[in-house]
């Protein structure tokens, strides 16, 4: 049984660790966004390439962080830890110093490996080093600390854009690498899963990152309507039936098909995918209206997002509890309103808008949104299953949530008619900013009626989340084995 005692030297120490090590992913995700103009400016990239430094992290990190978990619980847990802090800074490197897009997206595709080797893995850690009496606490401060990293991220990310310049988004992970890893070889005890038997389903998390690959690719390239754009998109397709396939028929599956077999689990699976996927192309487009046609500089676009994820940080816990009083259904259906309705109020901000009379009023009701549905969304997720399928259940749908940001970030500029150029026209991206935000909107309102329709009150004495803060604003918090 795990003993450490979180008020013990060796308990903050490896709180300060996961801190650390989970920092710096979240960080990354919250960043790079404000970053674009810029690196599209230095790099002479597209707006595909743009689209590719966001979604080649978010290829291999959807892909293999269900397998990243595995790993941990076989191989030890503070191993896999650090492999994946050091693989992550090395890609990190890689990333500031990449001479060209090329390199870049290379580079992020390698830093979603060890981001998907890490994120689970700090949490892990947590749970298999504290004494029970003191893990929930743990989990609390490790989320609101997070939490926290997800607020500095835009703002610091804008600081860094406006001074020192867009590589140091990612060369600030190699000086964090290098306290985390010493620390953690030191303090952090080594833990595994006795019961892990060592057999990874290794096929299952290829085919699954190459479906989101060869998929992505099809609809970042379809407006060049090439046979190479029709080969990928039904290679995609084929790579979608043999990962079913394989699943369906391995004795250990890394995404057991009858998890699917709980009717709620599935409904709140459908509603995520619906929310993350209007969320993950709001906040990678309006990063880009902010500063292309609005004027605002990287430093002041970043700070703009901070009311969103303030409001997540302080109402999230007291909007769990709510609705564990409630039933998740009425949260799951007014929350996404409440997103889509903020969405809608985005189409104000054009040129030379006004933040405190455009920007913020959007913001705020994007806030209330998100802190209505994110946190009953992670307790219905739990409540869906069996105790011993909490990891599994948590990571599918973080899994989701990635999956369904990428495929946002993909298809929306080809559906509101972005052109490869478009972000370096103000006039030609507010054209298409305005045909996307009502598309993210309805997306929005399927996944509100999905939940209507389909979501249920969870039985008595259901298990509860241990994450009760949560400040990120691209996918639900991770939950661990019990």
């Amino acid at each position: 049984m795990p003993d450490v005692r979180l008020a013990s030297p060796r308990g903050k120490w490896i709180l300060l660790t996961t801190v650390l090590g989970s920092s710096m992913a979240l960080l990354d995700s919250t960043v790079v966004n404000v970053a674009l103009p810029r690196i599209g400016r230095d790099l002479g990239a597209s707006l595909a390439a743009l689209q590719w430094t966001v979604n080649a992290y978010m290829v291999t990190l959807a892909g293999l962080i269900l397998l990243g978990g595995s790993l941990g619980d076989h191989y030890g847990r503070r191993k896999i830890f650090v492999v994946g802090v050091v693989w992550f800074a090395a890609a990190s490197l890689l990333c500031g110093l990449a001479p060209n897009s090329a390199v870049l997206i290379a580079s992020r595709a390698l830093q979603g490996i060890g981001g998907a080797l890490l994120t689970p893995g700090s949490l892990a850690l947590i749970q298999a080093s504290f004494h029970p009496d003191d893990r929930s606490r743990a989990v609390g401060l490790w989320s609101g600390f997070g939490g926290i990293g997800a607020a500095v991220g835009p703002f610091l990310g804008g600081w860094l854009v406006t001074g020192p310049g867009w590589r140091w988004v990612f060369l600030l992970n190699v000086p964090l690498a290098l306290l985390c890893v010493p620390v953690a070889l030191r303090h952090v005890p080594e833990s595994r899963d006795s019961t892990e038997h060592g057999r990874f389903d290794v096929l299952g998390a290829v085919l699954g990152a190459l479906a989101l690959a060869l998929l992505t690719y099809a609809l970042i390239e379809a407006r060049a309507g090439s046979a190479v754009v029709a080969v990928s998109a039904a290679a995609g397709l084929a790579a979608t039936v043999a990962f079913g396939y394989v699943e369906r028929h391995r004795p250990d599956p890394m995404l057991p098909p009858d998890v699917f077999a709980s009717r709620q689990f599935t409904a709140v699976n459908l509603v995520t995918l619906c929310v993350y996927a209007a969320f993950g192309g709001f906040f990678f487009l309006t990063a880009l209206q902010l500063q292309v046609v609005a004027g605002y500089s990287p430093l002041a676009a970043g700070t703009a997002m901070l009311p969103t994820t303030a409001l997540m940080l302080l109402f999230s816990a007291r909007s769990g509890a709510l609705a564990d009083r409630t039933g998740p259904r009425l949260p799951l259906t007014a929350g996404p309103l409440l997103c889509a309705a903020a969405m809608l109020l985005m189409l104000r901000v054009g040129p030379h808008a006004d933040y405190l009379t455009d920007v913020l009023p959007a913001l705020l009701v994007m806030g209330a949104g998100m802190v209505t549905l994110v946190a009953p969304l992670t307790a219905t997720v739990l409540a869906s299953v069996d105790t011993a399928r909490a990891g599994l259940a948590s990571g599918i749908n973080n899994a989701a949530a990635r999956a369904a940001g990428l495929i946002a970030v993909a298809a929306l500029p080809l559906l509101a008619g972005m052109g490869p150029e478009a972000y370096r026209l103000p006039s030609a991206f507010d054209a298409a900013f305005r045909r996307a935000m009502p598309i993210c909107a309805g997306v929005l309102v399927v996944g509100s009626a999905l939940a209507f329709a389909l979501v249920r009150r969870p039985r008595p004495g259901c298990l509860r989340p241990e994450c009760r803060t949560h400040g990120s604003v691209t996918v639900p918090p991770l939950e661990g084995q019990r």
